[in-house]
């Protein structure tokens, strides 16, 4: 079933783009595959963002939502989420993307290892209608004509370490990755003022004062914006330079993308945000004015029934 739905589509549609890429060059096929991905998810991405900005002007209407819980952290948390709800926030928007991402790496990683262990089976993942195009046709009839290099130099097969000798390539690819991941994760962190340091949280864990699980997940988040990209770097240099190449990409790509709907774009974030925020001052003033004519309408009928008597 992943293979029908996930690997053949990811397969053909890199064979597709290497056959019509003069030369055939996998690199430039995956660098043009990852692009159109890019764009394909850029709606989700954009509502993401979207969300983002809407999660930063919320700060100060959560600044209130604690001061009136006044330490009862179960009802800041139904608050904070009924918040949430009444704009139309989901805090769940960048796993849901990250969700849809994950399968095409899976995949990738699927066609890489067919491509290095079993690329006598080229016919049997293709379609009938590629396999009709002569690079693919070469490709079938002698496997070793698939060109797996990208500018004709760089094995996309290998990883940075391999066989003892270091690919300076594909270590600067894992290096670049790390990079993009930190700035990714930078661009969207939530702008919460001055939050406290991991230690000080701990600090005043031991001295018994209660910590705030807001600010708790705040360093949480914070120190694993440092440590992803660490962890990234080692994971990219010990899979197949063609990995390391879709998602040093996808992280340039997505990079620029936040960059331009962050700041670019921030006049049409603001607005929607705006117009959200004044919907909902709109519809609690009609509610106020409501309990105020329910309340004068009340009273009426009291002074009304006393006149009686």
């Amino acid at each position: 079933m992943f293979d029908e739905l996930i690997v053949k589509p990811i397969f053909n549609a890199l064979m597709l783009l290497y056959s019509i890429i003069p030369g055939g060059d996998f690199g430039v096929a995956i660098i043009l595959f990852t692009i159109f991905i890019r764009i394909l998810i850029y709606p989700l991405v954009r509502k993401q963002l979207h969300q983002t900005k809407l999660m930063r002007k919320m700060q100060p209407e959560i600044a209130k939502i604690k001061k009136e819980a006044k330490g009862n952290k179960q009802l800041e948390a139904t608050m904070q989420m009924e918040l949430y709800k009444r704009h139309g926030i989901s805090p769940f928007q960048s796993i849901f993307i990250l969700l849809i991402q994950l399968p095409i790496f899976i995949g990738l990683y699927h066609v890489i290892q067919i491509i290095v262990l079993h690329r006598n089976e080229v016919a049997k993942f293709a379609y009938a209608p590629l396999e009709q195009l002569e690079p693919i046709k070469k490709i079938i009839e002698n496997p070793e004509n698939f060109n797996h290099t990208m500018l004709g130099f760089i094995d996309l097969t290998k990883t940075a370490f391999s066989n003892g000798t270091v690919n300076i390539v594909l270590l600067v690819l894992a290096l670049i990755s790390a990079v993009t991941q930190y700035i990714m994760s930078k661009q969207t962190m939530p702008t919460t003022g001055t939050p406290k340091r991991f230690r000080e949280i701990m600090k005043e864990a031991a001295e018994g004062k209660q910590s705030d699980p807001a600010d708790m997940s705040a360093a949480m988040m914070r120190n694993m914006v440092k440590i992803m990209p660490i962890m990234m770097f080692f994971i990219m240099v010990n899979l197949p330079g063609a990995l390391a190449l879709y998602y040093t990409v996808s992280n340039l790509v997505a990079t620029a993308q936040q960059h331009y709907l962050l700041n670019k774009d921030t006049e049409e974030m603001e607005e929607i945000a705006e117009e959200v925020i004044e919907k909902e001052e709109a519809r609690t003033k009609r509610q106020a004015t409501a309990k105020k004519r329910a309340g004068a309408a009340k009273e009426g009928n009291i002074t009304r029934i006393k006149a009686k008597g």
